[in-house]
C-alpha cells in the first residue's frame, strides 16, 4: 500500500468545506506562494509516513461527528504531489461513505494522466485555490504560471465535480478590482462553482518563516481592510456574499 508524507492533521476542521471535516495536510508543495503561511509544508522529504489504511482508522474514530454534513479534506502542501496516496485513501472513504474533498492549487494537473479521471470519480468537492488572474502576475506571486489551472478547472467542469473557488485576499497583489472582475467573469463561465470564498490575507505564519530562518518575502503588508473585503466578495461571491 502507498505510504504518504503527512505534515499534520485537524480532527475537528470547520474552515475547509461543508460541515465539520477530518483535515489532512499532506507534506510538500511546488509553489512559493508570496502569502504562504505554511512553509513548514513545503519539504517533500518531511513529514511522518503513513498509510490510507492507517489515516482511515483515525478518520473513524470521529466519524459520529462528521455524520452527514462533514467528512474528510486533504489539503496541504500541494495534496496531488502525491495523488497515488490521495485516490487510495478517497476509495477507502468512499466505500465507507465518508464525503471526500480536495484542496488543491490545481498546478500539477496533466490531461495526459488518467489518474485525474479517477479523481473525478472518488472526489465530491474540490476546493480551488485561484491565486491571480493574470498569468505573469501569477508566476510572481507563485513561481508558476497558471495555465494549469485554468485546465484543471475546466476539466473539473467537464466531468461535473462540485467546486468552491477560493482566493485570497492579499493588498497590492490580488486586491485590484479588475482582477476581481476578471476573475468573476471567468468564474461564470464555469457550470460547477457552487460557491467563492474570500480568504484574507493574514500576518500569522511570520512566526513559522523566523523559525525557520527565512526572511518574509510580504515584510510591512498588512491585512486588507473590512471595505476591502466587502468589496471583494460583492464581485466574486455576489448575491452569497452576505452569507460567507
Amino acid at each position: 500500500m502507498t505510504q504518504g508524507r503527512i505534515h499534520s492533521i485537524e480532527t475537528f476542521g470547520t474552515v475547509d468545506g461543508p460541515g465539520i471535516r477530518f483535515v489532512l495536510f499532506m507534506q510538500g508543495c511546488p509553489m512559493r506562494c508570496l502569502y504562504c503561511h505554511n512553509p513548514d509544508t513545503w519539504n517533500l522529504e518531511s513529514g511522518v509516513l503513513k498509510t490510507p489504511d492507517e489515516i482511515l482508522h483515525e478518520i473513524l474514530k470521529y466519524r459520529p461527528y462528521y455524520k452527514d454534513t462533514g467528512g474528510l479534506t486533504i489539503s496541504g502542501g500541494e495534496a496531488c504531489l502525491q495523488l497515488d496516496f490521495v485516490l487510495e485513501l478517497f476509495a477507502l472513504c468512499k466505500k465507507e461513505g465518508i464525503h471526500t474533498c480536495l484542496d488543491t492549487s490545481g498546478i500539477t494537473f496533466n490531461q495526459k494522466d488518467d489518474r485525474y479521471l479517477k479523481l473525478c470519480e472518488l472526489c465530491d468537492l474540490v476546493l480551488l485555490d485561484m491565486k491571480q488572474m493574470s498569468s505573469a502576475r501569477h508566476k510572481e506571486l507563485c513561481g508558476f504560471e497558471n495555465d494549469r489551472v485554468f485546465a484543471f478547472a475546466s476539466f473539473l467542469a467537464q466531468h461535473h465535480v462540485p467546486v468552491w473557488i477560493r482566493h485570497v485576499l492579499v493588498p497590492g497583489l490580488t486586491d485590484d478590482a479588475e482582477h476581481l472582475m476578471a476573475m468573476r467573469k471567468w468564474i461564470d463561465t464555469l457550470s460547477n462553482v457552487e460557491k467563492v470564498e474570500v480568504l484574507p490575507y493574514h500576518t500569522m505564519g511570520i512566526v513559522k518563516y523566523q523559525s525557520l530562518g527565512l526572511d518574509y518575502p510580504l515584510a510591512g503588508v498588512n491585512a486588507p481592510s473590512a471595505e476591502k473585503v466587502i468589496m471583494a466578495r460583492e464581485i466574486l461571491c455576489g448575491d452569497q456574499h452576505e452569507k460567507i
